[in-house]
């Protein structure tokens, strides 16, 4: 009988850009939100911020540890969704408040 791999069958690529966002949960205070690696990409975390999953969102953080970088991404994150504001009009409340705020 073999020993099983320690290799998972299905390896995610470690050269990937990850985005995790900073959320204000008001008197429990600020938090990064639990993210699946799977959906740490800039398109998931924009269609979360443009759908309201994050009640607050206050910073997006972005880092590819392969290439050794990091960086607050938030203005640019912000920059799309104003551009999307303006074309569909469709961002959440908490949406627009980071847009306003930021």
């Amino acid at each position: 009988m073999r020993t099983p791999s320690l290799i998972p069958d299905k390896q995610q690529p470690h050269d990937v850009t990850v985005y995790i966002v900073l959320n204000d949960f008001g008197q429990l205070g600020h938090a990064y939100v639990e993210t699946d690696e799977a959906k740490a990409d800039e398109k998931t975390v924009l269609n979360n911020i443009i759908s309201g999953e994050y009640s607050n969102p206050i910073r997006v953080v972005a880092f590819n540890t392969a290439e050794g970088w990091s960086r607050d991404v938030t203005e640019d994150i912000a920059r799309i969704l104003l551009d999307r504001e303006a074309k569909e009009g469709d961002l959440s409340e908490s949406a627009r408040r980071f847009v306003e705020r930021v």
